[in-house]
C-alpha cells in the first residue's frame, strides 16, 4: 500500500515527491528511493524553486536538440549547422513510426 497521507501526482498531489519506504514490507525495503544514504541536505524553498526551473529549461533544450538532430537527418539542410559538419550521420528510417500504429521489431 500507499505510505500514510501520500496522493499520486495523477491524482491531485504532488510531481516528483517520493514518498519515504524505508523500513515498509516487514523490513525488507533498505532504502529511500530518493537520497538513499542521506548525502544531500535539506534545502531552501528558493533552491528549490532554482533547480526545477534548471530542470524545466534543461529539459526544453533537450527536446529542442532532439528535434533539431530528427530534423537535419530528416530534411537535408533544414539546419545549416549541422549541415556544415563533414560526416555528420543521416537517419535513413522513418522517424515517425513510434507513432504509427501497427509497427514490429521483425516486420
Amino acid at each position: 500500500g500507499s505510505p500514510e497521507g501520500y496522493v499520486h501526482y495523477t491524482k491531485g498531489g504532488k510531481p516528483g515527491y517520493y514518498p519515504p519506504i524505508a523500513g515498509r514490507v516487514g523490513g525488507q525495503i533498505l532504502f529511500d528511493l530518493y537520497d538513499p544514504f542521506k548525502w544531500f541536505p535539506e534545502q531552501s524553498a528558493e533552491s528549490k524553486a532554482r533547480g526545477l526551473k534548471a530542470e524545466i529549461l534543461n529539459g526544453r533544450a533537450a527536446m529542442i536538440g532532439l528535434m533539431g538532430f530528427l530534423s537535419a537527418s530528416s530534411v537535408p539542410g533544414s539546419v545549416p549547422f549541422l549541415a556544415g559538419i563533414e560526416g555528420f550521420p543521416k537517419y535513413s528510417g522513418n522517424v515517425m513510426i513510434p507513432f504509427e500504429g501497427d509497427f514490429t521489431l521483425f516486420g
